[in-house]
């Protein structure tokens, strides 16, 4: 493993009491109900975590999730307190809800696989005839999903199973939707002033310890939304062409490409060098497109010491 990304992160803070490893983020509890959130440059598709990180790709999540984060904290609250290190979030630990929030504002991805399996349900809700791939939906749709321990595939899920095997109340639902919507909303209005199709995303949701329901983790990135360029998508569509897309489905689509798709028995394809760069340039050409700034590389020598020092001293200061 190169020292240029980080990959296994072995961190141990002051007060840390619990340490979480998702596929991509690494998460510390500490005393005073505090939560540091490290985005590893780690590459997850089909639910499998690939065995290269990618350059900057922590970064880059970690800042386009904190200032999307800033951008809709007017109409939903959420968990960040700062942000010192480039790969580092700092919040309020929360006891996360067992589901993600998925909605859909076009046919695409899953919806599209399932729609072309002949479906017109998804997760309770009717998806209407008629439509093709990347069409959209007459109103955004929400499609919760359960979410999967490590390794495993999250799993759709309708609102009425939810409420039903009281996973959520119906009062905290009534909520989850409410913000679901507002996030999407303001996601659209803000992609497309960058030229840009907010396509889906998903929203994690928990609640501080005085009950208060907060967003958690990132949002808006390519690793949990996917985006559409604005121009030229109703030629595209109307010539029945695929859509140009901003999100990590060029990896999936290498990977497919290279006979894997998470399945048993499959393996990953090996990821040479030059792809390997290919991937980290595509990134931060997601980036930029996604804020539109220019991307500013932080310095990677030893990006381990780096977070640690950065989060040690923001600890010192509180």
């Amino acid at each position: 493993m190169s020292n240029n990304t980080i990959y296994e992160t072995e961190f141990n803070f002051p007060g840390q009491k619990n340490v979480y490893k998702g596929k991509v983020r690494s998460v510390y509890t500490l005393d005073n109900d505090m939560l540091v959130m490290v985005a590893t440059d780690r590459l997850s598709a089909f639910d499998v975590v690939m065995p290269k990180g990618i350059p900057y790709k922590g970064q880059i999540l970690n800042q386009i999730a904190t200032q999307m984060m800033a951008s809709t904290e007017d109409i939903v609250p959420n968990w960040l307190t700062a942000t010192p290190d480039p790969n580092v979030a700092v919040g309020v630990a929360c006891e996360p809800f067992k589901i993600e929030m998925v909605i859909r504002g076009y046919m695409s991805g899953h919806a599209a696989r399932e729609y072309k399996a002949g479906k017109r349900m998804l997760c309770g809700v009717a998806m209407p005839e008629g439509m093709k791939e990347n069409d959209k939906f007459p109103t955004p749709i929400i499609t919760p999903a359960t979410k999967a321990e490590m390794g495993d595939h999250d799993e759709d899920i309708s609102k009425e199973d939810i409420l039903s095997k009281g996973i959520v109340s119906a009062e905290d639902y009534a909520t989850l939707e409410k913000y679901t919507y507002a996030l999407f909303e303001r996601g659209t209005e803000i992609a497309a002033k960058r030229g840009l199709i907010l396509v889906d995303t998903k929203y994690e949701f928990g609640k501080t310890k005085d009950g208060k329901i907060v967003l958690i983790d990132e949002i808006h990135t390519p690793d949990s939304s996917r985006y559409f360029y604005s121009e030229g998508y109703q030629e595209r569509q109307d010539a029945n062409e695929p859509q140009k897309q901003l999100s990590k489905e060029f990896v999936r689509q290498w990977l497919i490409a290279n006979d894997f798709q998470g399945l048993e028995g499959q393996t990953v394809p090996h990821m040479t060098d030059e792809y390997i760069e290919s991937v980290s340039e595509r990134y931060i050409e997601l980036y930029e497109h996604i804020t539109g700034e220019p991307f500013v590389k932080a310095d990677t020598t030893h990006i381990n010491d780096r977070i640690n020092r950065n989060v040690l001293n923001y600890l010192e200061s509180l």
